[in-house]
């Protein structure tokens, strides 16, 4: 006959790796989180370029270069930064990917709550 004390602790190591789970599951969408607002900072300097490309015919381009000059130059700080933050985002899900299946493989219940 078990007793309770023993049953809570085979309930223990499960609820230990559902917590493991839950937090990898936080962490990926954190990094899903950051992966969306490096796109949308990706995006940002492709809009102002279309709009300055748009309405290059208003203007003389040696005439407002003290202006573009420092414009390109952030778009291009925003757009590596957009690059840094969806390359950071990627590689961090693939590392919670792995981390997830290895959990899986140690455990079936897991691995049929999460397949």
């Amino acid at each position: 006959m078990e007793t309770p004390a023993s049953t809570e602790f085979d309930a223990r190591p499960d609820t230990v790796m559902f917590n493991e789970v839950q937090l990898l599951l936080a962490e990926k969408r954190t990094s899903l989180s950051t992966m969306r607002a490096g796109i949308a900072v990706f995006a940002f300097p492709l809009s102002v370029l279309s709009v300055l490309i748009a309405t290059s015919k208003s203007y003389e381009i040696h005439e407002v270069l003290h202006w573009l000059v420092p414009l390109l130059l952030l778009n291009l700080g925003l757009v590596a930064l957009g690059v840094y933050l969806i390359t950071r985002a990627i590689v961090r899900i693939q590392r919670y990917d792995r981390l997830l299946d290895e959990l899986k493989r140690k455990n079936k219940r897991l691995a049929e709550l999460l397949d």
